[in-house]
């Protein structure tokens, strides 16, 4: 027993000192975002903030149009979400359960879309987007959510494909079609992966830099990454500010992510199982 409780005591160890590493950066940054300017500049480096300046979160607000940038990004963010949901589960359910000529081809064409670099669609996609008036306004950047997209549609494919086909048969049975199958049966026996796609499609859309840069140019249209990095010349002097609004900016990822955390963690036969 003395062995297995050291091996026990032995993976604690490791995971504890690992997050212990991990945690070191964050409180770097979080002890930075409130000392003032000659204590963030101080060389030797000054490890903790004396006084706490609390105030520099509130001088991120009335320095910058934050409020406003986050609006954008939570605009651009939901529904990039939600159009990455509908758009690729739909799409994957047709791959998974329906039968139609080619399904396996046209899978397969899309999979090979994943190998295509994303610069190469920039100037193509720019084109089109102009020719329907859409430059500077915030369409551009979640619209290409509800067209679907490779990633999405394997990982619900396989989450579909691992459902038994006792469930599809038992709701043929009720007199469920293929749609009301897909609504009321698959998904909710999804949500592990509907999750996943969830958090990874919110936090690329809320950190994206470079679609905003070429589709915006008001600045009261711009997202939070953007917003903040047109600001850093008025923080001449005061760059603790900036770390401040990075801090700001991680929030909402850390929310959507603890949200979404059990579902995140679980897997999606046994949920569909249980």
């Amino acid at each position: 027993m003395s062995y297995f409780r050291f091996r026990k005591a032995a993976g604690y160890a490791v995971i504890a000192v690992s997050s212990l590493i991990m945690l070191i950066p964050f409180a770097t940054t979080v002890f930075n975002s409130l000392k003032s300017y000659q204590q963030y500049t101080a060389v030797p480096p000054v490890l903790l903030p004396d006084p706490a300046q609390w105030s520099n979160y509130s001088a991120v607000w009335e320095m910058a149009d934050f409020g406003q940038y986050t609006v954008n990004s939570v605009i651009v963010a939901v529904l990039s979400v939600i159009g990455a949901i509908l758009s690729n589960s739909m799409i994957a359910y047709a791959f998974a359960r329906l039968e139609f000529p080619f399904k396996n081809t046209l899978f397969m064409v899309v999979l090979g879309t994943m190998m295509i670099p994303a610069v190469v669609t920039i100037i193509p996609q720019f084109i089109i987007f102009k020719e329907l008036n859409m430059l500077d306004t915030l369409m551009p950047l979640w619209i290409i959510e509800w067209l679907g997209q490779p990633f999405g549609i394997f990982l619900m494919r396989q989450a579909f494909l691992s459902i038994p086909n006792d469930f599809e048969e038992a709701a043929k049975l009720d007199g469920c079609n293929p749609f009301q199958i897909y609504w009321r049966i698959f998904l909710p026996m999804c949500k592990p992966s509907l999750a996943t796609l969830a958090i990874f499609t919110f936090m690329t859309k809320w950190n994206e830099i470079l679609m905003p840069v070429l589709y915006l140019t008001s600045q009261d249209k711009y997202t939070l990454p953007i917003g903040i990095l047109a600001l850093q010349g008025q923080w001449t002097g005061n760059e603790q500010y900036l770390v401040a609004a990075a801090l700001l900016s991680l929030l909402p990822i850390l929310v959507v992510f603890l949200l979404g955390e059990k579902y995140f963690v679980q897997g999606a036969n046994s949920s569909g199982l249980k």
